[in-house]
């Protein structure tokens, strides 16, 4: 046995040597033996048209596919042919085997990787006001005290080097409300040292269409996700439409980055039958985890169970699983999506945290029980007043999501220590958000969402990080789909093709950027009525048809699938209280159609930055 272990290393050192001496005329770090990922991905450089010496015709397997596929940028201007889709994960096996594949005369090292974005110091901070939150009812005292983290000093930021990429970390958490964010002290501390975002929208007020314009910076009618359920929405729709190839994980992941995805995926995602999605070098991916426990999560292709021990905690669980990847990235740049199931309902709260805010209520906002104007939709007119139960149903959920959020909060401190003890809190952004609002009582509906009023479609985003002044706020139109181009900014990646959000990146400068959006699209497919989707609404918490909608800074517009229009002019109307459409000149509600028409069919932010200019060139007729 010996004998043939010597004899097949000495056939291997004869066979290593020939394909390095066929290969030297393209002078490529040839694959050695055992390096099956690499062999593969020059396999499908191959198939895909690319040879040996035609780098003159913008073909040649290593300049034009081998290096950018490696590097993880775009190919040169002069390549004739488009790369081959290659798993990122694969990209990273090869790295690990052969550092210096697809590098030309390079020494022996670590892979290359693209240089970053270096971001310019922040303009002077604009004060910002007291409460970023919009105008409500006073904020009510609480038994239960929630201290804010005392605010030290801001650090001067950190300048960005080209060889130092910064991490990023973001918490998307699930039916998280502005009204919330008062009870999360990290969260307000995020607040006093980063960007608020004022203005920041979801394309459509329900999970599954958010997170795959979240994953992929693309509006609903282009991801062709629109519910969580059947043909048009959910995981399987996601990803037989090939969506999971087109998102900033898979972006970064060719850059160099190494990736995890933690705890609510897409609607429809079983951990027992379904793999982890590309791009994501981890992956703990729970499927139906709404009640905090007894649930099982995919852990890197292993099938991890958790009961309902207080250890088995969702969200306490999700903090563990990226504190530790977060341990293990030192050196490399990383970016962790922690998605919590936290406060969607059934809105479980740690079991340390059953007790809090005993004496909370909802808020009381003019909406509250506001009765309907005589011109609101027919969807939303036949909504009569709330009883007393409902009331007391409402204050009892308000109560347990702010008890849910508190885990969250938590968890955020957790990350943030964790990256202070790699010492890199100065080359880290957080980004803290939400995939849609909730309503609780306003307009007469009961705790719901999948409306175009603020409570659903406006949500937080709070950004740190490195370049941010403290204390500002962004009161630019903004959507979830610009997270996908800010993040691949950030990492030095190119953006997934066709994007339509932008990046972010100017704004969190503290750039004035003169050409930026002026509305919000948002575009919901309903009523719900899947009994096995989990948003499916309850009687009275609001079920509109289907809708397409824009948000100004100033004004709310809506087109129903029925005929029904609506219009709330918010420097008179901030509650959105009454439908004023039928008072608009004529040549406002075409520029209003015109311009809404054009945003439902563009694609690309070129597309549908132009899409806005629609309908002023209507009134200029």
């Amino acid at each position: 046995m010996r004998h043939h272990r010597i004899l097949d290393r000495i056939l291997a050192a004869i066979i290593g040597a020939f394909v390095i001496a066929a290969g030297a005329g393209e002078a490529l770090a040839q694959p050695a033996p055992r390096q099956p990922a690499c062999a593969a991905i020059r396999a499908a450089c191959r198939q895909a048209g690319f040879v040996q010496g035609g780098a003159k015709a913008g073909e040649g397997i290593l300049v034009d596919c081998i290096a950018p596929i490696m590097r993880g940028v775009p190919q040169r201007r002069r390549a004739s042919k488009p790369l081959p889709a290659v798993d990122p994960q694969l990209v990273a096996e090869c790295r690990a085997q052969n550092p210096n594949f697809g590098q030309r005369n390079a020494p022996p090292g670590p892979a290359m990787a693209p240089p970053a974005q270096t971001i310019a110091p922040p303009a002077p901070a604009i004060a910002p006001p007291a409460q970023p939150e919009p105008p409500a009812a006073a904020p009510q005292p609480t038994p239960w005290p929630v201290p804010v983290p005392a605010p030290a000093p801001a650090p001067a930021p950190a300048p960005r080097s080209e060889s130092k990429r910064p991490n990023i970390v973001l918490v998307l958490t699930d039916d998280l409300s502005w009204n919330l964010v008062r009870y999360m002290p990290h969260v307000v501390k995020m607040q006093q040292e980063g960007m608020t975002f004022t203005n920041f929208f979801v394309t459509d007020s329900l999970c599954c269409p958010s997170r795959a314009s979240i994953f992929t910076g693309r509006f609903p009618h282009n991801t062709g996700i629109f519910r969580n359920t059947g043909d048009d929405g959910g995981y399987m729709a996601f990803h037989d439409r090939g969506r999971e190839q087109e998102t900033f994980a898979v972006a970064l992941a060719m850059a160099g980055y190494r990736t995890a995805m933690l705890g609510k995926y897409l609607n429809g995602y079983l951990p027992a039958r379904h793999p982890p999605a590309p791009g994501w070098t981890a992956w703990a991916v729970a499927g139906n985890g709404y009640r905090g426990f007894d649930y099982n999560l995919n852990q890197d292709r292993k099938l991890v169970h958790h009961g309902s021990a207080p250890t088995d905690y969702m969200t306490d669980v999700l903090s563990g699983q990226a504190t530790d990847f977060i341990k293990r990235s030192a050196g490399t740049p990383f970016v962790i999506e922690v998605a919590t199931f936290a406060p969607h309902a059934p809105s479980t709260p740690a079991p340390r945290d059953a007790d809090a805010f005993p004496d909370l209520r909802a808020p009381r906002t003019p909406a509250f029980d506001a009765a309907p104007d005589a011109d609101a939709p027919r969807w939303l007119k036949a909504h009569g007043p709330l009883s007393e139960a409902d009331i007391a149903g409402i204050d009892a959920d308000f109560r347990k999501r702010a008890q849910s959020v508190l885990a969250v909060d938590a968890m955020i401190g957790e990350l943030q220590a964790a990256v202070a003890a790699l010492g890199a809190e100065r080359n880290t952004y957080f980004v803290f958000g939400s995939d849609n609002g909730f309503h609780m009582g306003e307009h007469r509906l009961k705790p719901g969402k999948m409306t175009a009023f603020d409570t659903d479609i406006r949500v937080p985003l709070i950004v740190t990080g490195p370049g941010i002044a403290a204390g500002t706020t962004a009161d630019a139109i903004v959507e979830n789909i610009d997270l996908c181009p800010t993040f691949a900014e950030l990492g030095g990646a190119a953006a997934p093709a066709n994007t339509d959000g932008r990046s972010l990146v100017p704004l969190l400068r503290g750039e004035k950027v003169a050409d930026w959006r002026s509305v919000a699209l948002i575009e919901h497919h309903g009523p719900v009525r899947d009994a096995d989707d989990p948003d499916l609404p309850g009687i009275g918490s609001g079920n509109p048809t289907s809708y397409e909608a824009m948000r100004s800074a100033t004004a709310l517009y809506v087109e129903y699938a029925d005929g029904e229009t609506e219009y709330h002019d918010l420097a008179s109307d901030p509650d959105e209280l009454r439908n004023t459409f039928a008072s608009l000149p004529s040549e406002t509600r075409a520029s209003l159609h015109a311009t809404l028409a054009a945003l439902q069919t563009c694609q690309g932010a070129q597309s549908c930055a132009a899409a806005e200019q629609a309908g002023r060139r209507v009134t200029q007729r």
